[in-house]
């Protein structure tokens, strides 16, 4: 596995064994009840939104917000990314995609070997896109608002996984409110683009796309990198532009210090062996001389 999600689902399986029944179609939308009444409050359609959580697709995610809450977290080994066969996909998908990988560049100043880098990382440049439906893991994020889901959700985490109940709370209500915010910016993305999302998958965390960006920020700041009046993150061109706009807009610019770039890198993925790792595949990719 290349993948960062992929890898931190594989030990959500070993870790996370809890089946809460909460996917039951019959109790989804009252689980999900206090979630659609906030939409509406806040201007979605009323009509709109329960045909949304009416769909049989609609479901209470917990293997994938339970990652959130399990007491250990995976440790990736970010060494695979500048291994020799990901060195050399790199190199084939900088080939394969030059144009817009120069025609961002151009427009907004961000080497094309560091947004190589970062769909290296974070999705493998594709290969690995995630394999849950968003609008499920943020609903279920956002429904954790409930006190007595809440206490349900706690009481199904395996006792050798469980964090601190003190923690939890605090935690999972500080969740619940990014997630609910997450949620109405993917929900206006999909409808912006006229996306079904219900075929948009992503990472546990709720990412998306090619770029794994998460859904406020596509909403901000995804960009159409091949004019053809959609942003889709799951198309190439677009992924690429909207790495270069996103981080452009928080600083990046041609010959930008090494200081400078790791702060701007930061707000990718708050993870220093990830910027690290960044850095690491751009000095290697800028050593091959026919790219």
């Amino acid at each position: 596995m290349k993948s960062i999600f992929l890898y931190l689902c594989l030990i959500l399986t070993l870790t996370f064994q809890a089946n809460i029944a909460f996917s039951n179609k019959n109790n989804t939308n009252h689980i999900f009840s206090g979630v659609t009444k906030q939409l509406v409050k806040d201007g979605f359609n009323k009509e709109k939104i329960d045909k949304l959580y009416s769909n049989q697709n609609i479901l209470f995610d917990s293997k994938s917000v339970s990652l959130f809450f399990v007491h250990s977290e995976a440790s990736l080994d970010y060494d695979q990314f500048v291994s020799k066969t990901a060195l050399k996909n790199a190199i084939i998908y900088m080939n394969k995609h030059k144009n817009n990988l120069k025609g961002a560049e151009k427009k907004y100043g961000v080497d094309k070997t560091i947004i190589t880098a970062i769909l290296l990382v974070e999705t493998s440049l594709g290969a690995y896109l995630g394999n849950r439906l968003v609008i499920n893991t943020l609903s279920t994020m956002a429904a954790l608002k409930d006190n007595r889901l809440r206490e349900q959700f706690y009481k199904k985490i395996p006792d050798s996984k469980k964090i601190s109940r003190a923690k939890f709370e605090k935690k999972s209500q500080y969740r619940a409110k990014w997630a609910y915010i997450e949620l109405k910016a993917l929900l206006k993305y999909s409808a912006r683009e006229k996306l079904d999302p219900f075929k948009i998958n992503g990472s546990y965390a709720g990412a998306l796309g090619l770029s794994q960006f998460l859904p406020s920020n596509a909403l901000r700041l995804a960009t159409d990198g091949d004019n053809d009046g959609s942003i889709n993150l799951f198309q190439h061109p677009d992924a690429i532009y909207s790495i270069a706009n996103f981080l452009n807009h928080y600083g990046w610019e041609p010959s930008i210090s090494k200081q400078k770039a790791y702060k701007v890198l930061y707000k990718y993925n708050h993870s220093k062996p990830y910027v690290n790792t960044l850095f690491k595949i751009s000095d290697q990719l800028k050593g091959v001389s026919y790219i």
